[in-house]
């Protein structure tokens, strides 16, 4: 019996790899609306090719984007000090994303956390047509994350 486990294993496992790679074919599929579900908070962000052929994150809902005194909230942690008062759900997450048709991922660029203030690369994989895979490091320390398309482009 664990052998025939083990031989159905070894017999799909590169069918749903393929599967998976075939979300990835096109640099376009990234494109869409993903809700981000992390530490109960919910917010959702648009991505978008830019005219640079290359793509962008951006905020834009969040669950609750006031302060507890019903002041707006802003990108306080921001390292660039001029983008301290832009509200927190208008927040640009990802500049400049770019497809490696090799690898069928998205990558080069840096992903912004404003809740800790940080950038940290990312590389982004689409594991179906609906949930967007990012893995983001610093220094080969990183965290992961899926996002859920809340809409078809």
């Amino acid at each position: 019996m664990k052998r025939l486990i083990f031989t159905l294993l070894l017999v799909l496992a590169p069918i749903t790899v393929a599967f998976c790679q075939s979300n990835n074919d096109k640099a376009d599929n990234i494109v869409g609306t993903f809700e981000i579900v992390s530490g109960g908070e919910k917010a959702r962000v648009a991505v978008t090719k830019n005219q640079a052929g290359t793509y962008d994150i951006k905020m834009c809902w969040a669950e609750n984007p006031y302060n507890p005194d019903g002041s707006r909230a802003l990108d306080v942690k921001n390292p660039d000090k001029s983008l301290r008062n832009v509200p927190i759900d208008k927040v640009v997450l990802v500049k400049g994303l770019q497809y490696d048709k090799a690898k069928k991922q998205w990558s080069g660029a840096k992903i912004y956390d404003p809740s800790r203030g940080i950038r940290a690369n990312v590389v982004c994989t689409l594991t179906d047509k609906n949930d967007l895979f990012l893995r983001a490091t610093i220094l080969g320390i990183g965290e992961s994350q899926e996002w859920k398309r809340i809409n078809d482009r």
